[in-house]
């Protein structure tokens, strides 16, 4: 992966965190392994933990960025929720697969960017 998708990357994981932190959640990880996957960033609210997956993109060449968290990608990821939550026993009564679509433009949320998250974008059972 190219430096500069590297930095893309990293930014919209910045915005996406604050995005969630705005809204009342507190970032527990960020860019953790587990299971042999990394997840994005996992987040709580009260028992509810949120495995969140960022897709950025600069532009729509190839579709939304959310298009990106393909099935495949999606039980990587109830895989790696499913770790995580085992080295972290009791810790969530309740969990949730939330997809943080970013993308840098002008007129997006205040520091240029917009940010589209989908709660529930998908669930353990595929």
């Amino acid at each position: 992966m190219s430096r500069d998708r590297r930095a893309l990357g990293a930014a919209g994981e910045v915005r996406a965190a604050a995005y969630l932190a705005q809204r009342g959640y507190r970032i527990v990880d960020r860019n953790v392994r587990a299971g042999g996957v990394e997840i994005d960033i996992v987040a709580r609210r009260g028992r509810l933990v949120v495995f969140a997956e960022v897709k950025t993109r600069r532009s729509r060449a190839l579709g939304a960025p959310e298009a990106a968290v393909d099935a495949h990608r999606q039980a990587r990821l109830v895989r790696a929720a499913a770790a995580w939550l085992r080295a972290h026993p009791g810790l969530a009564r309740r969990m949730r697969f939330d997809v943080i679509a970013c993308e840098p433009a002008a007129g997006g949320t205040g520091d240029g960017w917009r940010v589209r998250h989908i709660e529930g974008a998908f669930d353990a059972n595929g």
